[in-house]
């Protein structure tokens, strides 16, 4: 019965979920027992667009400063097990049920549309808002091992570009921003006839070079 919960969550609302717990649900094509005779029908039609339309506006103000959108194949997970997801975020993620469809419209016209090979079958959708991109990965992960699922991420976006479940590695292992600060001071620290010629230019320059390599040591990760 809880897995039927968890399947019917799909088709019927969409659900925003954080680190402090379930932030909004919206029920589709709810009924009315204050309908009028007869007109039941177009009432719950009326309730089903309007609720479908507020979560394509959620979704797009989800995606308002994301670093990261991945979806979650949760086909067969229970109410519970997915309750257990959410309350392992961090705090920057929300973990939101919504229809393939709807979010596919949220993404329309943007840089997020590189996610359509994701929208297929049930799928939870995490919302990125931070930068440590391993960490908010992780949770699901620790889920999988845990119960044992073969419930996989079914793709995601980072930078525009979409990983396929089997380049979520690449996303996994990227080093945190303490780790690439961390290793750009131990290069600055250690002796380099060309670091101290760097380390004489004006501070514009400096700036400049050290900027420049943030990003190749991000381009090498």
């Amino acid at each position: 019965m809880a897995t039927q919960q968890a399947i019917a969550s799909c088709g019927v609302s969409s659900e925003f979920w954080g680190s402090q717990g379930r932030l909004k649900s919206n029920v589709a094509g709810g009924q009315s027992s204050q309908a009028p005779p007869g007109k039941a029908g177009v009432v719950r039609m009326a309730i089903s667009r309007k609720k479908k339309e507020e979560t394509v506006e959620a979704a797009k103000q989800q995606l308002e400063g994301c670093q990261l959108v991945a979806g979650i194949k949760f086909t067969g997970l229970t109410v519970k097990q997915m309750q257990q997801l959410r309350k392992s975020l961090p705090q920057e993620t929300t973990l939101m049920v919504a229809k393939n469809k709807l979010i596919g419209k949220a993404i329309e016209g943007t840089e997020w549309e590189a996610l359509k090979p994701a929208l297929k079958g049930m799928n939870a959708w995490l919302f990125v808002h931070t930068e440590e991109i391993p960490g908010a990965l992780k949770p699901y992960r620790d889920l999988q091992k845990e119960l044992k699922l073969e419930n996989d991420y079914t793709g995601a976006v980072f930078e525009g570009k979409f990983y396929s479940p089997e380049e979520f590695k690449a996303l996994e292992s990227m080093p945190t921003r303490a780790e690439l600060y961390s290793k750009l001071l131990g290069t600055i620290q250690a002796p380099a006839a060309g670091l101290v010629s760097t380390l004489q230019a004006p501070a514009r320059d400096l700036v400049f070079t050290l900027k420049a390599y943030v990003k190749k040591l991000e381009d090498e990760a």
